[in-house]
Order: C-alpha cells, then structure tokens, then sequence
C-alpha cells in the first residue's frame, strides 16, 4: 500500500511539473520581445574575362576604391603575339587596298606609255606597208602572198597596240570595283581583329566595377586567373542592412516603412535607428534560421530587413555582427 501511495504521489508530482514548464515556456514566447538579428552588405566579385597571370596587385584588403580604379594587372603574353599578328595583317591588307584603288606606280606608268609609243610606231609603220603593197598589188606589181604576209604583220601590230592601250587604261583607272571593294573588305577584316586584341590587351588591367571596399583578394602575383574566376570580392558602399526572423506571433508590430530602434552589443548597446523596408515570409526550410529555437516550428517565420536612417552611422559597423531589435523599444 506504501508503494503504491509514493508512486501516485510521484506521477502526480511528475505531471505538475511538466504542466508548469510547458506553461512557462507557452509565456515566454508570448512575452518575448528582443529579437537578435545579423548586420549585412551587400557584396560584388570582381572577375577577369580573358585568362593571365596575375603581375602586380595595386591594392590591400580593407581598402576603399573608386569605380574605375586598377586593382590588378594581368600578364598576357598570347595577347601581346595576337596583336602583332593582327597589325602585320592591317599593313598587309592596306597595301592591298592602295594597290587595288591606284593601280600601277608611277615608273609601271611611264613604262606602258612608252611600250604604247612604240606599238604605235609599229603600227603606222605597218599600216603604211599595208597601203603601199595594197596599190602595188593592184597594179600586179607583187604577188598576192607578198601583201598578205605585209597584211598579217599590219593587223598584228594593230592587236598589240590595242592590247597595251587597254592595260594603261588598267594602270591608270586601278582595278575593277570589285576588286577594289574586295580589298577594302579584307582592310577593315584586319582593322575589326586589330580592335578585337586592342580590347583583349585592356582586359590585362582589372578595375573596380563600382565603388567599394575591398574584403578578400583569392589570388597571388603569379597564380593564373581563368576566365570568369572571381579575383576579388568587395562590399559596397551605403549597402548596410540588418536581417532579422520574426515569428508569426510578433510580425503584426511590425509593417514596412516603420522607424525603429535597434540596439548593437559590440558598441556597448550604441543605439540607431532603423526604417523596415521589406517583410516576407521565409521557406519552411528556412525556419530554422531563427535565432530562437524554441518557436512554435508551426508559426510562419518572416524575414524583416531593416536599412539604417543614417548611413554614415552604420558604415563602421562589422559585417555580421549581432543586432538586437526590441519591439517595445520606443
């Protein structure tokens, strides 16, 4: 009967208990109110679009840059061999063109002039023949093969003249239009690969993509950077916010545009204040962020984000450092 009494006595005492900490922890969370969040910044990586080794690297970790200002320069030697490929192919094509546009020299000139002089000397010479055995076959004072043979030099002499005025009239025109417009097309082909490796070679020097602060450099003078890879990270300037998981219970204190007081432990609780601009709900997955486990898991979680009213103020601020919100705080 003893037993049996002190195991009453203990379930009893047993149920009691637990009835009291689960009533407890149902007021704690209806009475809490201070919510810890992270300081946060927006970030941006700074990539290389062509491969190189890294030369020299111009700045440190911690830094502030201003957009446009060199961080790195990268060694590219298979650029440097492109570029003079491309300007041998520029000359080359250039030449072409001129050649194409003017024609002959100016001594390839005088020497189709003179070859014409000549030819037509030629001619009238055998055009004279021609006429003084034609009259003289007339009158039968030479047989027919006689004034054929002098004929035959006459017209061949009249092909020739013909034949070397044409290619002076080449010579001094230039080539045909489709000739000349088949080089120029070969010109700015070389012109368009010389721009293409002058834009490569500017790619050897990597510069900020917006103003920043230089956080991490992945890289050493010497390491190879491919195409793509992320040298360097920076946090943007005026880009702080503070991040905090508020349950379902507590979000109705809070809605967008509201100022509120937010308190930062590592300053000694230095006070600032805060304007909500965005509240949305989290992914079930992501309920566990909550700082506070003991949330009923069933609430609905909501990220709040929360931008400083004074920028300046917070640009001191470490990058994912505590933050305490207080809903009471007035």
């Amino acid at each position: 009967m003893k037993n049996t009494l002190y195991y009453i006595f203990a379930l009893s005492g047993l149920i009691l208990f637990t009835n009291c900490k689960s009533s407890d922890k149902e007021n704690k969370k209806e009475e809490q109110t201070i919510f810890q969040g992270k300081i946060e910044r927006d970030q941006i990586s700074v990539v290389t679009k062509i491969p190189g080794k890294i030369d020299q690297i111009l700045v440190h970790e911690g830094d502030e840059v201003k957009k446009g200002q060199t961080l790195f320069i990268l060694q590219l030697p298979e650029v440097d061999a492109k570029k003079s490929q491309a300007e041998g192919a520029v000359n080359s094509a250039e030449a072409q063109y001129e050649m194409a546009k003017k024609g002959a020299t100016d001594n390839q000139l005088k020497q189709l002039r003179a070859k014409v002089a000549g030819l037509k000397e030629q001619l009238d010479y055998a055009e004279k023949s021609n006429h003084r055995l034609k009259n003289m076959l007339r009158d039968s004072l030479v047989p027919q093969q006689s004034y054929d043979e002098v004929y035959a030099k006459y017209q061949g002499a009249k092909n020739q003249y013909l034949a070397a005025k044409a290619e002076l009239a080449d010579a001094e025109n230039g080539a045909r239009v489709e000739q000349q417009q088949m080089a120029l097309g070969q010109k700015e082909r070389a012109l368009g690969a010389l721009q293409e490796v002058d834009v490569a070679e500017a790619e050897r020097y990597i510069k900020a993509p917006q103003d920043m602060t230089v956080e991490t450099i992945n890289l050493k003078v010497g390491e190879l950077a491919l195409a793509g890879y992320s040298i360097a990270t920076g946090i943007l300037e005026e880009t702080t916010f503070f991040r905090f998981t508020i349950p379902e219970n507590k979000i109705g204190q809070l809605q967008k545009n509201q100022i509120v007081n937010l308190k930062v432990p590592y300053k000694n609780n230095m006070v600032l204040k805060g304007k909500i601009v965005s509240i949305k709900v989290l992914n079930s997955y992501a309920n566990i962020s909550t700082a506070y486990p003991d949330i009923d898991q069933q609430q609905s979680q909501y990220e709040v984000k929360v931008v400083p009213v004074d920028y300046k103020q917070a640009a001191q601020l470490l990058t994912k450092a505590n933050v305490v919100l207080d809903l009471n705080a007035k």
